[in-house]
């Protein structure tokens, strides 16, 4: 495969308003962050000619959703893909968009997502997560006819993650107690207010072992990232964080095919990563890793390499994972608290830049030069993991 490393630069990152933010389309939080984010990197609208995004919005679904999206943005773009992989769709989308750039199909992409799921209404007035309360999630014929919730899916992970490790809740909780504390010191976040170890055991059980607390809050919200090449990058005004590895795993699509539940495609698609990168897990700074659900944290950390199988729980104890500790994490305070509204996948490489380009004040990780972004689609079918870098890092 040929490497990507260095061959494509982050320039602009933006969001919009985050949480609860009635009267918007899907679209228009998308325009909010693309705004923002040009803005970030200092370029006009018109420059962009490549827009690479989801497959579509939960309530306002369009076909050909990336030229549908590109045509409300007034861009005449000469490359673009809607990539169906869920949250994972961003990280993929990095590199996709590194792939275009460094042949010379584009010259400046947009990376964008957007999603009024907290407040968006269905044809019949429900908001869609009331909608899809009345039915089942996975496969239409084996899974969904005996009623699971997506939690369910993941908690059959943990319960198995528990069994086999000796994973306990107490672990899970630390995941969710250091992103709340991360998310405090970052403006815009939904969920600031500090909470503990045992206020996460103490919150209603959703789906054993996953309490109330161990579940992302579903926002709205919107997230964009200029992608360009590194030559372009140097002449704007934001320091260039470059694309040093990208990587994917897909091992599956519905739960019951998952061939282990306690091991993710990031296995796969974080080893790709670092050796494009030429890189290894000791070299991260910090990794910004998708946490709809407190276990995803530490089962990524495992599959990624930062520690043995199994050995995750013990891992995120004692500090570890928060600022200042060894392997700083979800330094916005991730999907657990900042936002994910589906899908938080673009907001971990929004981080990432941030703390390369060292403007996360209190919640900066001091000296950070490489920073892994990983992301996640559907149930943990599919993977995709991105490893950014300074200047010093190339």
């Amino acid at each position: 495969m040929e490497s990507l490393r260095g061959k494509a630069a982050v320039a602009g990152v933006g969001e919009s308003l985050l949480g609860k933010v009635a009267g918007k389309s899907t679209f228009a939080f998308s325009a909010d962050a693309s705004r923002a984010a040009i803005a970030d990197a200092g370029i006009e609208k018109h420059e962009i000619d490549a827009i690479f995004t989801w497959a579509s919005g939960a309530v306002d679904p369009f076909p050909y959703y990336a030229a549908a999206l590109a045509e409300y943005l007034g861009l005449p773009i000469r490359y673009g893909a809607a990539l169906d992989m869920g949250g994972a769709a961003f990280g993929s989308a990095v590199g996709v968009a590194s792939m275009a750039l460094a042949h010379g199909l584009c010259r400046t992409a947009l990376v964008v997502t957007g999603e009024n799921r907290r407040t968006g209404k269905t044809r019949d007035g429900k908001s869609v997560w009331e909608e899809r309360g009345r039915v089942g999630y996975g496969h239409p014929e084996f899974e969904a006819p005996f009623g699971p919730v997506l939690p369910s899916f993941y908690a059959l992970c943990a319960q198995r993650h528990m069994h086999l490790y000796g994973t306990k809740p107490e672990h899970l909780a630390e995941v969710a107690v250091t992103c709340r504390r991360h998310a405090a010191l970052t403006p815009g976040s939904v969920q600031t207010e500090p909470i503990t170890v045992q206020d996460v055991l103490d919150s209603p059980m959703i789906s054993s072992p996953l309490h109330l607390l161990d579940c992302c809050p579903i926002a709205d919200g919107g997230a964009a990232v200029i992608v360009t090449t590194p030559e372009r990058a140097r002449a704007l005004r934001r320091p260039p964080v470059y694309v040093l590895g990208v990587g994917e795993g897909h091992t599956h699509v519905n739960a019951t095919w998952m061939p282990d539940m306690t091991v993710t495609g990031a296995a796969i698609s974080g080893p790709a990563a670092f050796r494009m990168a030429g890189l290894t897990p000791r070299d991260v700074h910090t990794a910004q890793v998708y946490d709809a659900f407190t276990i995803l944290p530490i089962m990524f950390l495992e599959d990624l390499g930062f520690c043995a199988k199994g050995a995750g729980g013990p891992f995120v104890e004692g500090g570890r994972i928060g600022l200042g500790g060894e392997l700083p994490i979800n330094t916005d305070g991730g999907g657990l608290s900042h936002c994910q509204h589906g899908s938080s996948g673009l907001w971990h490489i929004i981080e990432a830049v941030r703390q390369v380009r060292g403007e996360r004040g209190a919640a900066q990780v001091k000296g950070a030069q490489v920073a892994l972004a990983h992301t996640n689609g559907g149930h943990l079918a599919t993977q995709a993991t991105v490893i950014l870098g300074g200047e010093a890092a190339l």
